[in-house]
């Protein structure tokens, strides 16, 4: 059993890489020979301090804290699910390999796409939207298909999509990493309103998901009304600061993105006394990490808040527009 389930992780490892080497193949950003010299020139101390450079290396930290995120919280779920199905080994490499290079371009301070971390974040994004939908199929199967009860315990459908929004962002850290100008684009739009577009769904489709999971809670404690109201005003902001354009931001979006940066550090504490609540507490964490309010969950608000904070960064350069 288990030499099957070390072949069948080695099988999803080679299909990555094979993924990965299409996509270098595909975008000219980030072709062998700019790796090379990316690779191989030391850092320009006066590049590195560019609001590019400075926005790129904050979204590569985004979505290393969103990957962490979604490693922990579906490792705890596919363990508890007993890995029956091997493709469920997926989401984890594709989270840990995301994990691994956004560690490293956080400390790059080179303004060039890097060959190897692009189709890595290509993979983690392919990955997330191939997973929402195996999820999609596993509560439509189900008896009564789209039912509450089949939502609120079959898998989860906002899980995958942190995965593909984790590669997301670290695909637009690239682009802006990698951009020949001073106002980056990404997909022919502007970098900042791109990234605070992309920003605030994914604010809206993370409190979706805790808002589903929280009234399955009753919620009976008031502070489970904080990740289904504060984010979605944090939305709101980075799209009023997208599509009004101002040279600086409010200071009412920055510091509410810090504040929701917080809410999310703050809820992986209230989950961990969550557990700690259920019988046997502590002493019984084996049931209780695998039954108990998800600890790894809640800062992937914290992610999602990071990568508002590095749109409005670019927002406020005058190029960007």
């Amino acid at each position: 059993m288990l030499t099957d389930r070390l072949t069948d992780t080695l099988t999803l490892g080679v299909l990555a890489i094979a993924l990965g080497v299409l996509a270098v193949r595909k975008h000219p950003a980030a072709t062998p020979a700019r790796a090379k010299k990316c690779l191989d020139a030391p850092p320009d101390r006066k590049a590195s301090r560019s609001p590019a450079v400075t926005a790129a290396r904050r979204l590569n930290g985004a979505a290393g804290l969103i990957a962490t995120s979604t490693l922990l919280d579906s490792g705890i779920e596919h363990y508890r699910g007993s890995f029956h199905n091997k493709a469920m080994f997926t989401p984890l490499l594709a989270s840990a390999l995301t994990l691994a290079v956004s560690a490293h371009g956080s400390r790059d301070e080179r303004p060039l796409a890097h060959a190897v971390r692009d189709p890595i974040y290509l993979v983690a994004a392919l990955t997330g939207v191939v997973g929402t939908g195996f999820h999609i199929y596993n509560v439509t199967k189900r008896p009564g298909g789209f039912s509450w009860q089949n939502l609120f315990y079959g898998s989860p459908l906002g899980a995958p999509a942190a995965i593909a929004l984790s590669g997301l962002l670290g695909y637009y850290s690239e682009r802006v990493r990698g951009s020949d100008s001073d106002a980056p684009r990404v997909f022919r739009m502007p970098a900042g309103r791109a990234l605070a577009g992309l920003t605030a769904v994914g604010f809206l489709a993370t409190s979706a998901e805790a808002g589903l999971l929280h009234f399955r809670g009753a919620y009976h404690d008031p502070f489970m009304y904080l990740p289904v109201t504060v984010p979605p005003i944090a939305a709101v902001l980075l799209a009023e600061a997208a599509i009004n354009h101002r040279r600086e931001p409010s200071r009412l979006a920055r510091w509410w993105l810090r504040l929701t940066a917080a809410i999310g550090f703050a809820g992986a504490g209230f989950h961990v006394w969550g557990v700690h609540r259920n019988m046997g507490g502590w002493r019984n964490w084996r049931q209780n990490l695998l039954n108990g309010p998800p600890i790894p969950a809640p800062p992937s608000f914290t992610g999602v808040a990071l990568a508002g904070l590095a749109a409005l960064g670019l927002l406020k350069e005058p190029h960007d527009d």
